[in-house]
């Protein structure tokens, strides 16, 4: 949020919140006073209810005008010892992010031996130790299961860990580094790079072609699947457009993260309209980096979960 925008929303905040105890302390005086002559009947409101039950105009009871003030004084209590308008911090300079911030120095602190020991110990070994396993699982249904599922299998353009097709890679330091940095990874100032993602093909190729190339591609895993015409024209539009990525063969690029084309994983789907959308408009999907969120000791731990997650066969 840029400070002209905080600042409008802090005076906007902090005049509405003025203007609320000075109206309401005005209310409250209004209501504080006798509303008839000395002598003469106290007036109705007009309001009847069952034939005999009348709103007579009488000030509020003492003990409800009390009551109210003090809400009142409790209010104005508040904004001076807590934030309240504008930039003000109040007497205790008290905020929720700082308090969490406290709190999470306090965690930390006490959880540092326990992370620095793991920290020590290589990925395939804690893969293999119970405890930190159970550590690494819970780390992993807090910041990892909302992509790729509390069981590890993923969704329609969400990768399975549980498989053996990585579209980065699967050795242990190589799944460490994609938690760390995120695909693809950040740049030196932490910013994320430019997202390396499958461009889309439709304007440039057009319908028949994508149909064609397409049927190559389904050729390659599935051949009964493909129509064998289509699929040998597609395969000269795959060699000058996608080999550069997904190699010649078919089997990808790790180091891009082009997936292999050849076996039965597909990330957006495997049927024939899935595979032309893919080409039509492109895939582009983005890990996002947990370095700063986490820190190098709870990615350790989580990169340790997935490397040691049993394989579905």
């Amino acid at each position: 949020m840029s400070d002209f925008v905080h600042g409008f929303w802090s005076l906007y905040i902090s005049i509405i919140t003025i203007a609320g105890f000075i109206g309401l302390f005005i209310l409250l005086l209004s209501q504080n006073k006798v509303k008839k002559a000395a002598g003469e009947q106290v007036k109705t409101m007009g309001h009847v209810w069952d034939g005999n039950l009348e709103e007579y105009n009488n000030p509020l009871p003492r003990w409800w005008m009390g009551l109210f003030l003090l809400t009142l004084v409790f209010g104005v209590v508040y904004l001076v010892l807590y934030p309240g308008l504008g930039s003000y911090k109040g007497v205790y300079g008290w905020s929720s992010s700082k308090a969490y911030e406290d709190e999470v120095k306090v965690a930390d602190q006490q959880t540092a031996p326990l992370f620095a020991k793991y920290r020590a110990m290589p990925v395939e070994q804690l893969a293999k130790d119970p405890a930190a396993q159970q550590m690494g699982q819970r780390l992993f249904l807090t910041y990892c299961a909302q992509c790729h599922g509390s069981d590890a299998r993923g969704a329609k353009g969400f990768p399975n860990l549980r498989d053996n097709d990585w579209l980065w890679g699967g050795e242990a330091k190589t799944i460490e580094e994609t938690i760390l940095h995120g695909r693809p990874p950040m740049d030196q100032d932490g910013k994320q790079e430019a997202v390396m993602r499958m461009p889309a093909w439709g304007q440039s190729l057009g319908d028949e072609k994508i149909k064609d190339v397409a049927n190559y591609v389904v050729s390659l895993s599935r051949p009964a699947e493909a129509d064998a015409s289509r699929a040998a024209r597609g395969k000269d539009v795959y060699n000058q457009n996608c080999a550069a990525c997904h190699a010649a063969n078919g089997k990808g690029t790790q180091a891009m993260g082009a997936p292999n084309l050849t076996d039965n994983t597909w990330l957006y789907g495997y049927k024939m309209e899935d595979i032309v959308l893919s080409i039509t408009n492109g895939r582009g999907g983005l890990m996002p980096a947990q370095e700063k969120l986490l820190g190098k000791d709870k990615v350790h731990l989580l990169a340790a979960y997935v490397y040691g997650l049993p394989k579905d066969q």
